[in-house]
């Protein structure tokens, strides 16, 4: 059984208002086994797709590689956009070493709620993700339910979902996301809004589409 440790701390730069929620990076993340265009950084495979959303909706020109100086890119981004990446998993097991989500088995999840706490700024989980089984919502919900005072609230059941919920007084909006991952992009292309979207503007990609998804919520 492989032991699936997640490499990165959180990374939550002192004026961050939105944290961006995952699961896990790949298992070469874990092991070091990168590819040459990994970044060696929180959704740094070469296979996903934020860094190539967020370098759209910012106007940015980044670096893919695995070098430092791709990693520093990244974090000078989340520090002058206010955006922090607080994944839900700490570590889980795996029978296959790969990167599926369903794939995780006996997942130790981080105290988000612990985390929210010390991070007082904080008032948008971005989930990168639904709430399917072991999707970053699905572990949300699980954490929270030993909280008796915490309980989210539906604001649109429109894709993407945004949830809210009191934290000791403090409201904290959930926006769930479409994943930005390859394997998503099939889930794209069959819903309603992208073929619509499609028929009117045919250069129209997946990608294009997760970046008009996610710009009100990075941007805000």
């Amino acid at each position: 059984m492989f032991k699936h440790q997640h490499p990165y701390p959180p990374f939550i730069p002192k004026n961050t208002t939105k944290l961006i929620v995952g699961t896990l990076p790949p298992p070469r993340f874990t092991t070091g086994d990168f590819k040459p265009d990994d970044v060696n950084f929180c959704y740094g495979s070469r296979d996903g797709q934020l860094w190539k959303i967020i370098s759209k909706i910012f106007k940015l020109d980044l670096t893919y590689n695995n070098s430092a100086e791709a990693i520093q890119e990244r974090k000078e981004v989340l520090i002058k956009n206010h955006i922090g990446v607080c994944d839900m998993v700490e570590y889980a097991y795996r029978e296959k070493i790969d990167a599926s989500d369903i794939g995780m088995q006996k997942p130790r999840l981080r105290d988000m709620i612990g985390i929210l706490k010390e991070h007082p700024k904080v008032d948008t989980l971005l989930f990168t993700g639904g709430n399917s089984k072991n999707g970053p919502e699905y572990f949300f919900r699980r954490h929270i339910k030993g909280f008796r005072d915490i309980q989210l609230k539906k604001v649109s059941l429109e894709v993407p979902r945004i949830h809210q919920f009191l934290l000791e007084g403090r409201l904290i909006k959930t926006v769930s996301l479409t994943a930005p991952s390859g394997a998503a992009n099939r889930a794209v292309g069959s819903m309603g809004l992208y073929k619509q979207m499609k028929l009117k503007n045919p250069e129209l990609d997946t990608i294009d589409f997760r970046v008009l998804q996610y710009e009100p919520f990075f941007r805000e």
